[in-house]
Protein backbone atom coordinates (compact mmCIF):
# COMPACT_ATOMS: atom_id res chain seq x y z
CA UNK A 1 0.00 0.00 0.00
CA UNK A 2 1.26 3.45 -0.93
CA UNK A 3 1.80 6.02 1.81
CA UNK A 4 -0.93 8.26 0.36
CA UNK A 5 -3.44 5.38 0.44
CA UNK A 6 -2.51 4.56 4.03
CA UNK A 7 -2.92 8.21 5.00
CA UNK A 8 -6.42 8.36 3.48
CA UNK A 9 -7.46 5.17 5.27
CA UNK A 10 -6.20 6.59 8.57
CA UNK A 11 -8.28 9.74 7.94
CA UNK A 12 -11.34 7.60 7.21
CA UNK A 13 -10.82 5.66 10.45
CA UNK A 14 -10.48 8.90 12.39
CA UNK A 15 -13.81 10.15 11.09
CA UNK A 16 -15.40 6.84 11.98
CA UNK A 17 -13.94 6.33 15.46
CA UNK A 18 -12.60 9.83 16.34
CA UNK A 19 -9.32 8.33 17.58
CA UNK A 20 -6.70 5.79 16.49
CA UNK A 21 -3.93 3.83 18.22
CA UNK A 22 -0.43 3.45 16.81
CA UNK A 23 -0.24 -0.23 17.72
CA UNK A 24 -3.53 -1.07 16.00
CA UNK A 25 -2.64 0.86 12.86
CA UNK A 26 0.75 -0.83 12.74
CA UNK A 27 -0.89 -4.26 12.74
CA UNK A 28 -3.62 -3.23 10.30
CA UNK A 29 -1.25 -1.83 7.67
CA UNK A 30 1.63 -4.22 8.41
CA UNK A 31 4.16 -1.43 8.87
CA UNK A 32 6.31 -0.41 11.81
CA UNK A 33 4.96 1.75 14.61
CA UNK A 34 7.57 4.34 13.70
CA UNK A 35 6.05 4.59 10.21
CA UNK A 36 2.61 5.17 11.74
CA UNK A 37 4.00 7.82 14.08
CA UNK A 38 5.43 9.65 11.06
CA UNK A 39 2.03 9.43 9.35
CA UNK A 40 0.32 10.89 12.41
CA UNK A 41 2.96 13.61 12.72
CA UNK A 42 2.18 14.71 9.14
CA UNK A 43 -1.57 14.68 9.87
CA UNK A 44 -0.98 16.80 12.96
CA UNK A 45 0.95 19.37 10.90
CA UNK A 46 -2.00 19.48 8.47
CA UNK A 47 -4.37 20.20 11.36
CA UNK A 48 -6.33 16.95 11.08
CA UNK A 49 -5.32 15.32 14.38
CA UNK A 50 -3.97 16.01 17.82
CA UNK A 51 -1.44 13.37 18.76
CA UNK A 52 -1.86 11.66 22.11
CA UNK A 53 0.12 9.06 24.04
CA UNK A 54 -0.02 5.94 21.87
CA UNK A 55 -2.20 7.41 19.14
CA UNK A 56 -4.10 10.45 17.92
CA UNK A 57 -7.52 12.10 18.08
CA UNK A 58 -9.47 13.84 15.33
CA UNK A 59 -9.60 17.63 15.57
CA UNK A 60 -13.26 18.44 16.19
CA UNK A 61 -13.34 22.21 16.76
CA UNK A 62 -16.07 23.81 14.63
CA UNK A 63 -14.10 27.06 14.46
CA UNK A 64 -11.03 25.28 13.08
CA UNK A 65 -10.22 26.83 9.71
CA UNK A 66 -8.44 23.89 8.11
CA UNK A 67 -6.39 24.36 4.92
CA UNK A 68 -8.32 23.54 1.74
CA UNK A 69 -5.86 20.81 0.81
CA UNK A 70 -6.67 19.14 4.14
CA UNK A 71 -10.44 19.59 3.91
CA UNK A 72 -10.42 18.22 0.38
CA UNK A 73 -9.21 14.82 1.67
CA UNK A 74 -11.82 14.48 4.42
CA UNK A 75 -15.01 12.42 3.98
CA UNK A 76 -14.71 12.48 0.19
CA UNK A 77 -17.21 9.67 -0.36
CA UNK A 78 -19.77 11.33 1.90
CA UNK A 79 -19.37 14.59 -0.03
CA UNK A 80 -19.95 12.75 -3.29
CA UNK A 81 -23.11 11.14 -1.91
CA UNK A 82 -24.42 14.55 -0.92
CA UNK A 83 -23.44 16.02 -4.29
CA UNK A 84 -25.36 13.35 -6.20
CA UNK A 85 -28.54 14.17 -4.28
CA UNK A 86 -28.31 17.79 -5.44
CA UNK A 87 -28.15 17.01 -9.16
CA UNK A 88 -31.89 17.21 -9.85
CA UNK A 89 -32.05 20.73 -8.41
CA UNK A 90 -29.86 22.15 -11.18
CA UNK A 91 -31.27 22.68 -14.68
CA UNK A 92 -30.05 23.67 -18.12
CA UNK A 93 -29.49 27.40 -18.35
CA UNK A 94 -29.10 27.90 -14.58
CA UNK A 95 -26.76 30.40 -13.02
CA UNK A 96 -25.15 29.14 -9.81
CA UNK A 97 -23.28 30.92 -7.06
CA UNK A 98 -20.91 28.39 -5.48
CA UNK A 99 -18.80 28.83 -2.37
CA UNK A 100 -15.17 27.58 -2.07
CA UNK A 101 -15.94 24.61 0.21
CA UNK A 102 -14.66 21.15 -0.64
CA UNK A 103 -18.24 19.82 -0.55
CA UNK A 104 -19.35 22.28 -3.24
CA UNK A 105 -16.24 21.40 -5.24
CA UNK A 106 -17.36 17.75 -5.23
CA UNK A 107 -20.82 18.91 -6.30
CA UNK A 108 -19.41 20.61 -9.41
CA UNK A 109 -17.22 17.58 -10.19
CA UNK A 110 -20.33 15.38 -10.04
CA UNK A 111 -22.50 17.73 -12.10
CA UNK A 112 -23.29 16.09 -15.46
CA UNK A 113 -22.91 18.10 -18.68
CA UNK A 114 -25.73 20.62 -18.90
CA UNK A 115 -26.44 23.27 -21.47
CA UNK A 116 -25.41 26.82 -20.70
CA UNK A 117 -24.82 26.47 -16.94
CA UNK A 118 -22.94 29.44 -15.47
CA UNK A 119 -21.00 29.23 -12.20
CA UNK A 120 -20.05 32.35 -10.22
CA UNK A 121 -17.47 31.42 -7.61
CA UNK A 122 -14.66 32.66 -5.40
CA UNK A 123 -13.00 29.23 -5.42
CA UNK A 124 -9.52 29.12 -6.97
CA UNK A 125 -9.78 25.32 -7.11
CA UNK A 126 -12.92 25.54 -9.25
CA UNK A 127 -11.20 27.98 -11.62
CA UNK A 128 -8.32 25.54 -12.05
CA UNK A 129 -10.36 22.35 -12.28
CA UNK A 130 -12.98 23.56 -14.73
CA UNK A 131 -10.87 25.77 -17.00
CA UNK A 132 -11.40 23.38 -19.90
CA UNK A 133 -14.86 22.08 -18.98
CA UNK A 134 -18.22 22.92 -20.50
CA UNK A 135 -19.22 25.22 -17.65
CA UNK A 136 -19.09 28.97 -18.02
CA UNK A 137 -17.18 30.09 -14.93
CA UNK A 138 -17.13 33.67 -13.63
CA UNK A 139 -14.51 34.52 -11.01
CA UNK A 140 -15.41 37.00 -8.30
CA UNK A 141 -11.84 38.27 -8.20
CA UNK A 142 -10.68 39.59 -4.85
CA UNK A 143 -7.98 39.00 -2.28
CA UNK A 144 -6.51 35.50 -2.21
CA UNK A 145 -6.74 33.47 1.00
CA UNK A 146 -4.03 30.91 0.34
CA UNK A 147 -5.11 28.73 3.22
CA UNK A 148 -8.56 28.10 1.74
CA UNK A 149 -7.76 28.82 -1.94
CA UNK A 150 -10.58 31.36 -1.95
CA UNK A 151 -11.03 34.98 -3.05
CA UNK A 152 -12.58 37.41 -0.57
CA UNK A 153 -12.93 41.09 0.22
CA UNK A 154 -14.67 44.13 -1.33
CA UNK A 155 -13.86 43.25 -4.94
CA UNK A 156 -15.34 39.76 -4.58
CA UNK A 157 -18.42 41.16 -2.83
CA UNK A 158 -18.98 43.79 -5.54
CA UNK A 159 -18.81 41.13 -8.24
CA UNK A 160 -21.40 38.92 -6.52
CA UNK A 161 -23.73 41.90 -6.08
CA UNK A 162 -23.68 42.51 -9.86
CA UNK A 163 -25.50 39.25 -10.61
CA UNK A 164 -28.84 37.63 -9.85
CA UNK A 165 -28.39 33.86 -9.77
CA UNK A 166 -30.94 31.05 -9.86
CA UNK A 167 -29.29 29.15 -7.03
CA UNK A 168 -26.66 29.59 -4.32
CA UNK A 169 -24.95 26.35 -3.31
CA UNK A 170 -23.12 26.59 0.00
CA UNK A 171 -21.73 24.50 2.82
CA UNK A 172 -21.10 25.30 6.48
CA UNK A 173 -19.31 24.20 9.65
CA UNK A 174 -22.26 24.11 12.04
CA UNK A 175 -26.07 23.99 12.25
CA UNK A 176 -28.04 24.83 15.39
CA UNK A 177 -31.83 24.97 15.84
CA UNK A 178 -31.49 28.19 17.83
CA UNK A 179 -28.49 29.87 16.16
CA UNK A 180 -29.03 28.85 12.55
CA UNK A 181 -26.22 28.12 10.09
CA UNK A 182 -22.65 29.08 10.98
CA UNK A 183 -19.15 28.94 9.54
CA UNK A 184 -15.55 29.27 10.71
CA UNK A 185 -14.07 32.07 8.61
CA UNK A 186 -15.44 35.62 8.69
CA UNK A 187 -14.30 36.98 5.27
CA UNK A 188 -15.63 33.92 3.46
CA UNK A 189 -18.82 34.02 5.51
CA UNK A 190 -19.45 37.65 4.51
CA UNK A 191 -19.16 36.76 0.84
CA UNK A 192 -21.52 33.79 1.27
CA UNK A 193 -24.10 36.16 2.78
CA UNK A 194 -24.01 38.21 -0.43
CA UNK A 195 -24.46 35.00 -2.44
CA UNK A 196 -27.58 34.16 -0.42
CA UNK A 197 -29.07 37.61 -1.02
CA UNK A 198 -28.55 37.42 -4.77
CA UNK A 199 -29.91 33.93 -5.42
CA UNK A 200 -33.48 32.81 -6.08
CA UNK A 201 -33.03 29.68 -3.95
CA UNK A 202 -30.41 28.41 -1.53
CA UNK A 203 -29.14 24.84 -1.28
CA UNK A 204 -27.17 23.95 1.85
CA UNK A 205 -24.87 20.90 1.62
CA UNK A 206 -23.96 19.57 5.07
CA UNK A 207 -23.10 16.11 6.38
CA UNK A 208 -24.44 14.67 9.63
CA UNK A 209 -21.45 15.91 11.68
CA UNK A 210 -22.60 19.54 11.22
CA UNK A 211 -25.87 19.05 13.12
CA UNK A 212 -26.09 20.55 16.62
CA UNK A 213 -22.82 22.43 16.16
CA UNK A 214 -22.18 26.16 16.34
CA UNK A 215 -19.17 27.60 14.53
CA UNK A 216 -17.50 30.97 14.94
CA UNK A 217 -19.54 33.20 12.57
CA UNK A 218 -23.30 33.35 11.94
CA UNK A 219 -23.98 32.66 8.26
CA UNK A 220 -27.76 32.41 7.85
CA UNK A 221 -31.11 32.05 9.55
CA UNK A 222 -33.17 28.99 8.69
CA UNK A 223 -35.67 31.15 6.80
CA UNK A 224 -32.95 31.82 4.19
CA UNK A 225 -32.47 28.13 3.32
CA UNK A 226 -34.66 26.34 0.75
CA UNK A 227 -33.01 22.90 0.59
CA UNK A 228 -30.80 20.96 3.00
CA UNK A 229 -28.93 18.00 1.56
CA UNK A 230 -27.19 15.65 3.96
CA UNK A 231 -25.95 12.06 4.17
CA UNK A 232 -28.13 10.64 6.96
CA UNK A 233 -31.73 10.97 8.07
CA UNK A 234 -31.86 13.78 10.64
CA UNK A 235 -33.55 13.25 14.00
CA UNK A 236 -37.31 13.79 14.32
CA UNK A 237 -36.61 17.03 16.18
CA UNK A 238 -34.57 18.31 13.28
CA UNK A 239 -37.08 17.13 10.69
CA UNK A 240 -39.87 18.98 12.49
CA UNK A 241 -37.79 22.17 12.65
CA UNK A 242 -36.97 21.96 8.96
CA UNK A 243 -40.60 21.30 8.02
CA UNK A 244 -41.68 24.29 10.11
CA UNK A 245 -39.16 26.44 8.23
CA UNK A 246 -40.38 25.11 4.85
CA UNK A 247 -36.99 23.58 4.08
CA UNK A 248 -36.96 20.51 1.84
CA UNK A 249 -34.58 17.85 3.17
CA UNK A 250 -32.80 15.30 0.99
CA UNK A 251 -30.78 12.47 2.60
Amino acid sequence: MLAAERKQKIIDLLHQDKRVLVSELSRMFEVTEETIRRDLEKLEKEGIVNRTYGGAMLVLHTNEDLPYTTRNTLNVEVKRQIALKAMDLVHDGDTLMVDPSSTCFEFLKTLPPKNNVTVITNSVSVLQEFAGAGLQVISTGGTLRGRSLSLVGPTAEQTVQKYNADTAIISCKGMSPEKGVSDSNEPECELKKHMLRHAGKVILLADHTKFDKTAFVKLADWEQIDYLITDRRPSETWLKLLRDKNIEVLY
